[in-house]
């Protein structure tokens, strides 16, 4: 049965009957600050949190719950009205997977199916090779990387290149006792430190997703 923490200033709870939050299987619990947040978390462990991103110190509640090990690896999505804000760019450098947007739109409930299962990762330091659309002129960029954990919807990587939270790569990297290399393509999430970035899976060539789901399970997932 999922949990989902919910903080908010001003509700939109009525927003939500329309998403798959409004199943009779999920339990929400709604809080209005981010001391709140933090607090509820540290007691639930919620498979999901909601938070507003008009709520003050918003930054600081996301910081807080990825830097707390209990709460480390729970997805993070921030509920936004009106046109882009700076702040939303800052709240996923520091740690939330998704911005949603009011009013609710179609992609919230597989957005939000999957970010309520949190995959098994697996730490790693595999080479990982991946191109992104140039920055200046046509064409694209090749880089390198070094992949420090995986999972089936994602992987957290290393590179000096200087990527940017929404930037889109093409990549390419071999498992450990495997010939065949996994293509895809993803979106930086999230900026983890200097060098270190998030990236969220949103295609994976052939069976690569089942062969990333064999390998991580083959000796357990690490809570990084």
């Amino acid at each position: 049965m999922p949990t989902v923490l919910i903080g908010s200033v001003s509700s939109f709870e009525d927003d939500l009957v329309q998403t798959a939050l409004s199943r009779e299987d999920v339990v929400r619990h709604w809080v209005q600050s981010a001391d709140e947040i933090l607090e509820a978390a540290a007691l639930l462990k919620p498979d999901l949190i909601l938070l507003d991103r008009d709520m003050p110190a918003a930054d600081r509640a996301v910081v807080g719950l990825r830097r707390d090990r209990g709460t480390r690896r729970t997805s993070i999505v921030v509920v936004a009205r009106g046109e882009l804000d700076p702040v939303e760019v800052e709240l996923l450098e520091a740690g939330a997977n998704a911005i949603l947007r009011l009013p609710v739109a179609a992609e919230w409930d597989e957005r939000l199916d999957r970010l309520m299962e949190v995959p098994v990762r697996k730490e790693s330091r595999l080479p990982v090779s991946f191109e992104v659309e140039a920055r200046t002129g046509s064409g694209v960029e090749s880089s390198a990387a070094t992949a420090l954990n995986i999972s089936t919807s994602g992987m957290l990587i290393d590179s000096a290149f200087p990527l940017h939270i929404g930037d889109d790569v093409d990549f390419h990297f071999v498992l450990p006792g495997s010939d065949t290399p996994i293509r895809g393509c993803g979106r930086v999430v999230r900026q983890a430190g200097r060098t270190q970035f998030g990236v969220e899976f949103y295609g994976l060539e052939g069976e690569g997703r089942e062969a990333l789901a064999a390998w991580t399970a083959s000796s357990g997932g690490a809570d990084l």
